[in-house]
């Protein structure tokens, strides 16, 4: 008798289905935002929504830049070796960051001061470093002292002092609604912490005229 050979009809073959690439960060934030309008009601599909999620995604990418970078990256050059040992103060540094309990912005000045030792930064670098932290989720309290460590890290400096003024939409667009409230914050290391005629050298130059 004979036999008739088995056709494997049932093996598998290879699928020549290519697999969808995964989605960016862009597309992946844009895909929540949809979600996010739709929770609230609103027709992310609509003339006027209709963009909305893709401009969203981009502008957070930019808010949240700083994750993609680090303070060594900054004072990875324009580091230079120099005798002077007295205070070094940038101030003023305009910041604009997001409250990671609410999702929405504080924003305000920064002053950054440091007493060198043999080692001082180009005065760029002192403003970037603040961008760099405003650039992430924070609260203000660690903001502070994170710019204060990595400027000691990168510079080893005989001292630093951070101080920031900043406005929360948290507490003025809800909650206690107080839209004139200004948070300071300061974190001293080194001798400014010691030394009080230092710190308080730091409190005037604050205190002086601007142009």
């Amino acid at each position: 008798m004979a036999i008739e050979p088995a056709h494997h009809t049932d093996m598998k073959r290879p699928s020549s289905r290519k697999k969808s690439p995964a989605p960016t960060a862009s597309e992946s934030l844009a895909r929540s935002v949809r979600a996010f309008l739709s929770a609230l009601g609103r027709d992310p599909d609509s003339s006027a929504l209709r963009e909305t999620p893709a401009r969203v995604a981009e502008a957070w990418r930019h808010f949240t830049s700083g994750y993609r970078s680090s303070a060594s990256d900054i004072f990875s050059e324009g580091v230079f070796e120099d005798s002077y040992d007295g205070m070094v103060l940038v101030r003023d540094i305009d910041f604009f960051s997001v409250c990671e309990h609410h999702l929405v912005p504080f924003f305000g000045k920064c002053h950054v001061a440091y007493v060198p030792s043999r080692k001082v930064a180009g005065l760029s670098k002192v403003a970037r470093l603040v961008e760099l932290h405003a650039r992430r989720l924070q609260v203000q309290e660690r903001m502070t002292r994170e710019i204060a460590r990595d400027l000691q890290a990168a510079l080893k400096p005989r001292g630093v002092a951070v101080r920031m003024e900043a406005r929360h939409l948290c507490m003025a667009m809800r909650g206690v609604e107080q839209k004139n409230a200004d948070v300071v914050t300061v974190y001293a290391a080194g001798v400014f912490k010691t030394d009080s005629a230092l710190a308080e050298e730091f409190r005037a130059a604050l205190a002086g005229p601007r142009r």
